[in-house]
């Protein structure tokens, strides 16, 4: 009478351990997947604010009133919004401390927004480590799975007179399991964690390139104050 091999029959009965690397690999790749999920729909959405606070920054808005729309909807706009308030920001408290070189207006305004751009940056790798990781060991651990259970398998076989591939086979098919299992949590993990890295490197350029774009418009508005005071003094 032929066995039942199938994935379940076959971990029902295999050894505790190959059951247990089983259990974990599969929570692990239930995990790994709403992290992927999760991570599509905030890179979607971040990308969503990014294009939309960029078409209003070049629609000739009056920076004054951008950057008060953009303290009101801090918590709900995107990174680039953020950046761009933290950089305003410090340029008006070091107005208020009568600061005038446009050197240290400048320079302050850059460190605020690039320390605004590293939280931001810290956010959108959130989970990506758990992801590399996953793809990096999970077959390992199946394959200690499978170590274990062909290990298993032949210590049993070892008390049987005859030795044949009928008694051989459901114990390396139980032992082999395991490392299908780390496969299929592994894979998805390394290409979503590839995928993902790309992408969050194009925001973090195109953040980057906004600081800049930024930073020469200050540089440009302060040269004018400065060149109009200058003016007026005479």
């Amino acid at each position: 009478m032929p066995q039942d091999l199938s994935i379940v029959q076959l971990l029902l009965h295999a050894s505790w351990v190959v059951q247990a690397v089983v259990a974990l690999l599969v929570l692990v790749s239930v995990i790994s997947w709403a992290a992927i999920f999760r991570k599509v729909f905030t890179l979607k959405r971040v990308n969503s604010h990014n294009e939309d606070f960029e078409k209003e920054f070049w629609s000739g808005t009056n920076l004054n009133d951008l950057y008060a729309a953009a303290a009101q909807s801090a918590r709900h706009g995107g990174p680039m919004e953020r950046i761009f308030a933290s950089g305003m920001r410090e340029y008006h408290k070091l107005r208020e401390r009568r600061i005038t070189d446009a050197g240290a207006l400048l320079d302050g305004a850059r460190r605020a927004m690039r320390a605004s751009f590293q939280r931001e940056l810290d956010a959108l790798e959130t989970n990506l480590s758990f992801l590399g990781t996953v793809g990096s060991v999970a077959p390992y651990v199946g394959l200690f799975g499978t170590v274990w259970g062909i290990m298993h398998a032949f210590t049993g076989l070892a008390a049987l007179a005859q030795v044949t591939l009928a008694t051989v086979a459901p114990g390396i098919a139980e032992a082999l399991v395991a490392t299908a299992i780390g496969l299929f949590a592994a894979i998805p993990a390394v290409v979503a964690y590839n995928r993902f890295a790309t992408d969050i490197d194009r925001v973090a350029n195109r953040m980057e390139t906004f600081m800049e774009e930024f930073s020469n418009i200050l540089h440009r508005n302060l040269g004018q104050q400065s060149a109009q005071a200058t003016a007026s003094g005479h």
